[in-house]
């Protein structure tokens, strides 16, 4: 199904216009007869009007459905039908709205709404789904019970709440807790189920259970005991109990997004639940485990507290982000956790809040909602929370957030609400701390110092760029977090949280007998650029002396970033005070591994475009990928003596855990495979392929064969294992273009999408493609311009049929505006061609002219 934009100008929504619904929904009864092409849909819905509402227009969201019947207290009746839904006159006085439609959901590849997976039926509803299900108004502040019969011949039939009566062909489920129309999910299709138990603080016992298809009972073990952790986590650190008999999770193969918090019936794509040691890397586990935290959590911050209006997106998502990020932080290393998350949010968000697709935390309009789930909403608004945390204490956040709890259970809210408990419980005023949630764009801290007579001053300045639509920025409350160190490496002062108000503003620090070197923004205390002059040899004492893992690890990023520039624009030789850092560090065997390999993770091709374009400098992605294997080359010959010793002494003994001490080393490992591939001519590589006995040790040997291009029997070899398991596959996909060398980057993603295991309607299979060739920074950016032609064919196609899927993947073209001018006209007949398609997506059509209004 294509949600093809009329051909008038999409209508814009604003949050200035929020109204409330006119109608109190006091039950939903919903019966499903499924049919893969002819599911009939008969819902029976309990209205009372509104004695004070300002609008008592009776509209109910629909789309793509058709309308059998419709009936009001029994008598048939006659709605005003259009492309989006329906209106119809109906009494002063409570009522009941019956209609039946009918629903195609083979034919639904959008994935929004009710859709068939490999023949299992699953639904999407997030955001506005559920109006392709019935009508209904699907809107966020609608919240309801709902009681739900499913009739068919699937083996199992799942809904959300709690299970009420089954029998031969039906299934009935009842959830008491009100909700709106988004969090609804049914699932029906040949599944098994993978079960435990769960006995919460107060003694109730809740079943839990991970549905799969058959022959991936296997996978589960790590999900569930990530889930019986998220559940016992919530309690102790937040005080949150389930609140169900039952809590479902289903593995579904053709998802758009990584999982759906639905109330008791957690929908995951199947990469975000399924994992065993064979074939899941450390990455996939951490991340499986976190995903599964995040929906779990959402039951509180999310389910039982939604948002108000799709405006106050973040109010769920960022809230949510910051606890499951709380909790990957408990259950492994907090600073690399930390600092994992940094990298993330300056290779997602910060080239968002540096472009077109720029927008507050909290927009002011859009066109289509599916394309505000961003960088900016999740990880920015995570980073607003801890921001919050950091100014007001740990203890008092959480006594504010325990009157969230109790004064919003049962409530759609604002971010009104959600400040208005913190200033009551707090008595701050956090007023000015909201600029956070309406100003876009990532603020850069300016900073100068000065010392005299034993007092040493900072003084910042902060600044904002314009973003669209907003040209001028208030100053923001920044937590700054300073520690000062001596000449010999002591802490004289310890992490001190100074909090900036102003434009500018200095702080100063008394008593002091020399001038000290600033440890700033430790943690990482506020997502912002520091701008700072500062020497080479001031980041190396940092590297080597400084107290917090953060910007001990960020010294080094700046002294590489430096380093890596360097070469680009002056033709220089890789630094050697830097590399002599680098070799002391990794034979440090007193750190953390996991910290080791972050140090030793040089910076991305795309972080170096955007410094050098900080810097007023075109980039030119061939010179960045030139220098960056100059730099690895350089870096591998100079540790030749100790690399083979190095990487022995990580190799990991024992049967395979997915835990945070055995990752860290296979972190560490792998980095050093892939130094030691640049001398060893893959020998190491080809003999850890054929002896590992998990898939992070295999995935990491087959990506330094490929990337020495000596790999490719072992990557046959790889195939014919793994064919049929479609994650792997997906692996496999992905590494193909990751790993090829920029010339023949398009290329190679041009055959993948013609080989028999591909196909464009599954997600994973074409991000795994066409999100592993934008990646591949000077692939991508090929200079006669393959890579832009091939990505815009195959969204051109892809709109078609997933527009959500489409319209996330326009974004590798957000940065077009960096490059020199023949690439930038390139980019620019690509997205007007995108632009031009007939029956575009509303979808594709809100991101693409966003883009081009650069």
């Amino acid at each position: 199904m294509n949600d093809a934009a009329p051909a008038t100008q999409p209508e814009t929504f604003y949050l200035k216009d929020y109204t409330p619904f006119g109608f109190d929904v006091d039950s939903v009864e919903l019966i499903f007869r499924l049919a893969p092409d002819t599911t009939r849909v008969l819902s029976k819905i309990h209205f009372t009007p509104k004695p004070d509402a300002a609008d008592r227009t009776f509209f109910l969201h629909g789309e793509q459905l058709s309308l059998i019947s419709a009936r009001i207290d029994g008598a048939e009746v006659t709605p005003e039908l259009t492309a989006s839904g329906l209106t119809c006159d109906v009494p002063d006085q409570p009522f009941v709205w019956e209609a039946e439609v009918e629903i195609n959901p083979q034919a639904n590849t959008a994935l929004e709404g009710l859709y068939m997976s490999n023949g299992m039926y699953c639904t999407q509803c997030e955001a506005e789904g559920f109006r392709k299900i019935t009508y209904y108004p699907d809107r966020p502040d609608v919240m309801s019970t709902f009681s739900v019969r499913i009739e068919g011949d699937e083996k199992v039939m799942l809904s959300n709440g709690n299970p009420v009566d089954t029998g031969g062909g039906f299934a009935e489920w009842h959830d008491p807790w009100p909700k709106p129309a988004y969090l609804f999910a049914l699932v029906a299709g040949d599944l098994v189920n993978h079960p435990d138990r769960f006995t919460t603080r107060s003694g109730k016992e809740v079943m839990l259970n991970i549905w799969v298809r058959p022959g991936d009972e296997h996978k589960c073990d790590f999900g569930m005991d990530a889930l019986k952790k998220s559940m016992t986590w919530d309690e102790e650190v937040y005080g949150r109990e389930y609140d169900l008999d039952v809590f479902n999770i289903v593995a579904v193969d053709d998802f758009n997004m990584g999982a759906m918090e639905n109330k008791g019936l957690n929908i995951f794509n199947s990469s975000c639940v399924l994992a065993s040691p064979e074939t899941s890397t450390d990455s996939n586990f951490e991340r499986i485990e976190a995903i599964i935290a995040h929906e779990y959590f959402h039951n509180w911050t999310g389910n039982r507290i939604t948002c108000r209006d799709w405006f106050q997106l973040c109010l769920k998502e960022g809230l949510t982000v910051y606890r499951d990020a709380q909790f990957t932080a408990d259950m492994r290393s907090a600073p690399v956790k930390r600092i994992e998350d940094t990298i993330d949010l300056r290779a997602r968000q910060f080239p968002e809040d540096n472009g077109p697709l720029a927008h507050p935390v909290r927009p002011e309009s859009f066109q289509e909602i599916n394309n505000f789930y961003t960088a900016t909403v999740y990880e920015k608004g995570a980073e607003v929370i801890g921001m919050l945390k950091r100014l007001v204490g740990d203890a008092a956040y959480y006594t504010a957030v325990d009157l969230y709890f109790d004064r919003h259970d049962g409530q759609a809210c604002t971010i009104e609400d959600w400040i208005k408990v913190f200033e009551d419980s707090t008595g701050h005023d956090l007023q000015q701390f909201k600029n956070w949630y309406s100003q876009a764009g990532t603020p850069r801290l300016h900073v100068s110092e000065t010392f005299a007579d034993g007092t040493y001053t900072l003084t910042f300045r902060q600044s904002t760029p314009p973003t669209p639509g907003q040209d001028h920025k208030d100053p923001k409350v920044i937590p700054i977090a300073v520690g000062l160190l001596s000449a010999e490496g002591a802490e004289l002062v310890p992490t001190t949280v100074l909090e900036m108000t102003q434009a500018e503003q200095s702080f100063s620090f008394e008593g002091l007998d020399a001038q000290p070197v600033p440890s700033i923004l430790r943690d990482f205390s506020a997502p912002v650029i520091l701008d700072r002059e500062t020497s080479a040899q001031e980041r190396a004492f940092l590297l080597a002396h400084d107290t917090d893992p953060f910007t001990r690890w960020e010294a080094g990023r700046e002294l590489a970033k430096a380093s890596r520039i360097a070469m680009v624009k002056d033709g220089a030789s890789p630094d050697a005070a830097y590399l002599e850092a680098l070799k002391t560090l990794v034979r440090d065997d007193t750190l953390d591994p996991a910290f080791r390999a972050l140090v030793l993770s040089p910076p991305s091709e795309s972080e170096i475009t955007q410094a050098l374009a900080d810097q007023g400098v075109t980039p030119d992605p061939d010179a960045i990928h030139d220098a960056a294997e100059t730099f690895a080359q350089t870096l591998a010959q100079s540790l030749s003596d100790s690399l083979p010793r190095l990487f022995a002494a990580t190799l990991v003994d024992g049967p395979y855990q997915p835990d945070a001490t055995g990752a860290g080393s296979r972190a560490l490992n792998g980095r050093l495979l892939g130094l030691l591939t640049r001398i060893d001519g893959g020998e190491a590589a080809a003999r850890q392929y054929e002896e590992a006995d998990n898939m992070t040790v295999q995935n990491t040997a087959l990506a330094c064969l490929l990337k020495a291009e000596k790999g490719e029997s072992q990557s046959r070899a790889f195939f014919e294992q793994w064919q049929d398991d479609r994650l792997v596959m997906d692996k496999w996909f992905a590494l193909q273009v990751a790993t090829a060398r920029p010339e023949r980057a398009p290329t190679v993603a041009a055959e993948l999408t013609k080989h028999r295991l591909f196909t464009i309607k599954n997600p994973n299979r074409f991000r795994a493609v066409m999100g592993a060739l934008s990646m591949n920074h000077a692939g991508f950016h090929q200079a006669d311009g393959s890579g832009y032609r091939l990505l815009a064919d195959q969204l051109i196609a892809l709109d078609a049929l997933n527009p959500q899927t489409t319209a996330r993947m326009c974004t590798a073209f957000q940065t077009w505006k960096r490059y020199d001018d023949a690439r930038q006209a390139l980019m620019l007949a690509e997205l007007e061609r995108i632009k031009s398609t007939s029956g575009l997506s509303r979808d594709t059509n809100e991101m693409v002219s966003r883009i081009l209004d650069a």
